[in-house]
């Protein structure tokens, strides 16, 4: 077994195939920041408890589970949490009708309660059995103890990456660290997103845009669904310039609104693309909607990347989605290409539906790369290494309680993902869903079906005759108390993401990351942590009341209420429609922010630190520009917040950036009634 960093080993078994997640990786593994974590002196595992084997189905091996030992990962799943005892396939699936293993993002990494991270590094269709089966007895090759059996497919071989504790959020951190640090999304990303009716020409699209303003409702991001492309299925990647004459006016109009423009598109190229010509000796044996599939491991990459940042980038479009670079067969009408599909750089169909939303990721981030430009943008698939992709993952399914476990999971594997809210059955439902979005990694609002906002009425036919709720002003009111709760947390989701970058820390969280020695948390699917402080139980349509367990051996507070509570036990709560319970940890120093409606280069927030405890305790706030990687250089401070039960508070700026982006209005001392 082999060191590859600080508490990282690789095992090479029989002889890999050239390309896997790993050989495909860009960013540099983050060797000063590995060295920061705790010590790891061997692997996790001891090379002689693997087994490994070569069939006439691929290859075997088997790696020893203690009779307590638990599983979580293998990217964005959707339908189970602790997977020990379970069977999981990881295969990329747009549509997973059973807890099988498919899903957008599928991640060969597991991370056991041991506080261990193992990676099989390839693109293959892994079967992960953890747990689930046990050898015959009556052979001679029988093991007694429990096993977690993996199988990769038609390979002679395969790398194993192994990441050591010795806690669970360790290994979490290594692999992160490993795949070149989290994203850091600009301050504007992590405002509030809105995506239009997909039928909307420029004069609804604008009137959408000028309703937030008028109403004073947050948006940050104002997006485009497929309906601004001349042909979408397959893309044209060129505007429809009945519906929008001018898109280059259109887009300084936005801006001038202080909206950041995003386009949705997907990666099969129409033959009126004006590249088409270009890329199709670039592109798969197979096509999809009448379009090209590019190969992005090839020139494909350069041609489909050069038009975005001339024909988009450098005329103020600031993000994109990119949409159906998964897979679905599980549909009456199955698209995408098939397993058998050629590729010139000899990657076939399976592997690419592993890796096509990675390249295509990396295609379009290259452009801001190069303009030194921050962007946030949606994808809806991903895979192994993607920590640093500035991507949030997100779904055409629709249960809110898979979209919350989805949630929960995402940390264990790297990702992002973001709950969007597209239309509801009630406006509980709306408001519960809203609720969730707010408190994840992108807030969005996807009324893509919809002339109008679901909140003025939530029925998409009825919306669509604009027949709006009788009270709608209400709703309304509701939903802009809720942005501007989101607004109020962007310095302080800031900061988790510069942990995220600097650190390898997810800023969403399952609980037995940070309480992996609480057994009753590992099955806890419904809760989960915010940055630092936050612990977020979700609502949904139709509860009367939730039980929250708090961990234990912690003391947390009520957001709303600041009454105090002892972790180790279950409490239940009554529903409130605008409120769901969320939870401070006592110890916090919660930096809030006055709410604004958008956010600019030139913003400074003004903010109020909320103390929660009687000790001495401090946050820190990542300073920057909030708009280009110049931090990356060094330039950005560290604003210490420090309290001192008897002193008071005390801002302490260190760094080389030179404007303010933070001023400390008030510090408050939260008192539990």
């Amino acid at each position: 077994m082999e060191p590859v960093a600080s508490g990282i080993w690789k095992l090479r078994l029989g002889t890999p195939e050239r390309v896997t997640p790993v050989s495909l990786k860009e960013k540099e593994i983050l060797n000063d920041r590995l060295e920061k974590l705790p010590p790891a002196h061997s692997p996790p595992i001891c090379e002689g408890e693997i087994q490994f084997k070569v069939t006439r189905r691929g290859c075997v091996i088997e790696l020893p589970l203690d009779e307590e030992e638990q599983i979580f990962g293998f990217g964005l799943q959707f339908y189970s949490f602790n997977q020990r005892g379970l069977k999981k396939q990881i295969r990329v699936n747009s549509d997973p009708v059973a807890d099988t293993g498919d899903t957008h993002a599928p991640v060969p990494f597991y991370i056991s309660t041991r506080g261990y991270g193992v990676l099989v590094d390839t693109a293959r269709y892994v079967t992960f059995y953890c747990g689930s089966h046990t050898r015959s007895r009556l052979k001679p090759d029988a093991i007694e103890r429990p096993t977690m059996i993996i199988e990769v497919p038609h390979v002679q071989g395969v790398d194993l990456y192994f990441f050591s504790g010795p806690t669970m959020l360790n290994a979490v951190q290594r692999y992160v660290l490993f795949s070149g640090g989290g994203c850091m999304p600009p301050f504007w990303g992590l405002g509030v997103w809105y995506r239009t009716y997909a039928l909307a020409d420029y004069n609804v699209a604008y009137k959408h845009a000028s309703y937030f303003r008028s109403a004073h409702i947050p948006c940050d991001v104002f997006g485009f669904e497929p309906g601004w492309h001349s042909h979408c299925y397959s893309c044209s990647y060129q505007w429809d310039l009945k519906k929008f004459p001018n898109p280059d006016q259109m887009i300084r109009d936005l801006n001038k609104l202080s909206y950041k423009v995003n386009l949705w598109e997907h990666v099969f190229v129409h033959p009126t693309a004006p590249f088409w010509q270009e890329i199709r000796i670039f592109s798969g044996n197979y096509e999809v909607w009448g379009g090209l599939v590019p190969d992005f491991t090839t020139e494909a990459q350069k041609i489909f990347a050069d038009y975005h940042e001339k024909n988009f980038l450098l005329k103020g479009v600031l993000g994109f989605k990119l949409d159906e670079c998964d897979n679905s067969d599980y549909r009456p009408q199955p698209w995408s290409f098939p397993e058998v599909t050629e590729f010139p750089s000899g990657i076939d169909g399976e592997q690419m539906h592993s890796l096509l939303g990675i390249l295509y990721q990396r295609t379009i981030w290259s452009i801001f790369l190069k303009h030194n430009k921050r962007t946030f943008c949606q994808a809806r698939s991903s895979h192994a290494i993607a920590a640093p992709l500035p991507f949030v993952l997100y779904s055409d399914l629709y249960n809110h309680r898979d979209y919350i476990r989805a949630l929960v999971n995402s940390g264990f594997s790297g990702l992002l993902w973001s709950p969007e809210v597209r239309h509801a059955d009630s406006a509980e439902d709306l408001v519960r869903r809203i609720q969730t979005a707010v408190f994840s990694p992108l807030t969005l609002i996807n009324a893509f079906q919809m002339k109008n906002p679901p909140w003025l009425q939530y029925d998409i036919e009825k919306n669509n005759e604009d027949i709006l709720l009788e009270n709608y002003k209400e709703l309304e009111h509701t939903v802009r108390r809720l942005f501007e709760l989101r607004m109020s947390l962007i310095p302080y989701l800031y900061s988790a993401f510069a942990r995220y970058y600097f650190e390898g820390i997810p800023p969403v969280r399952a609980l037995p990351l940070e309480y992996s020695d609480d057994s009753e948390t590992y099955r806890i699917d419904d809760e989960y942590l915010l940055g630092d402080s936050l612990l977020i139980a979700p609502l949904f349509a139709g509860q009367q009341s939730r039980k929250v367990y708090l961990p234990k051996n912690t003391t947390w507070y009520c957001f709303w209420t600041y009454r105090r509570y002892e972790g180790g036990r279950t409490y239940e709560f009554k529903a409130d429609l605008e409120r769901i319970p969320i939870f401070v940890l006592e110890g916090s120093l919660l930096p809030l922010a006055k709410p604004l409606e958008f956010i600019e280069r030139n913003t400074c927030f003004e903010i109020n630190a909320y103390v929660f405890g009687e000790k001495p305790t401090k946050f820190i706030l990542f300073e920057d520009d909030g708009e280009t990687y110049n931090f990356e250089k060094g330039l950005y401070n560290l604003v210490k917040l420090i309290w001192d039960p008897e002193k008071g508070g005390e801002v302490i700026r260190e760094g080389s950036y030179p404007e303010t982006k933070y001023k400390i209005i008030e510090w408050k001392q939260v008192k539990s009634p």
